[in-house]
């Protein structure tokens, strides 16, 4: 079980660090799963933001985010966070948590593929 928190009301320019926290029995081995977040605007389509590997596998950005937004992992709490920076408004998004294990880079930016979800967190960026 996924568990992630952290979203809410920021300016334009401002910064946020969503959270995502595993409990539960997949949250001991968290640190062998693909972490990443997606989000999902009003009309739009989910889209990939970030991926961070397991057993210290690297990091991948959305190039929208890329430079902008920091995504890591913390195994010893079964966490992961992601730490926004410059937020734009085209950023506004319910933001969600996944998780998987044993995706090929390829596969890593398609939500379809993710087996683990956390709820929704809502971020908005006021211009």
């Amino acid at each position: 079980q996924l568990q992630a928190s952290g979203g809410g009301l920021v300016q334009a320019g401002g910064s946020l660090r969503l959270s995502c926290v595993a409990s539960g029995p997949s949250g001991g081995t968290l640190r062998r799963y693909t972490v990443a977040w997606f989000r999902q605007a009003p009309g739009k389509e989910r889209e990939f933001v970030s991926a961070i590997k397991g057993n210290g596998g690297g990091t991948f950005y959305a190039d929208s985010v890329k430079g902008r937004f920091t995504i890591s992992r913390d195994n010893a709490k079964n966490s992961m966070y992601l730490r926004m920076n410059s937020l734009k408004p085209e950023d506004t998004a319910v933001y969600y948590c996944a998780a998987d294990l044993n995706l090929i880079n390829s596969a890593i930016r398609r939500h379809d593929l993710y087996d683990y979800w956390g709820q929704e967190t809502l971020v908005t960026v006021s211009s």
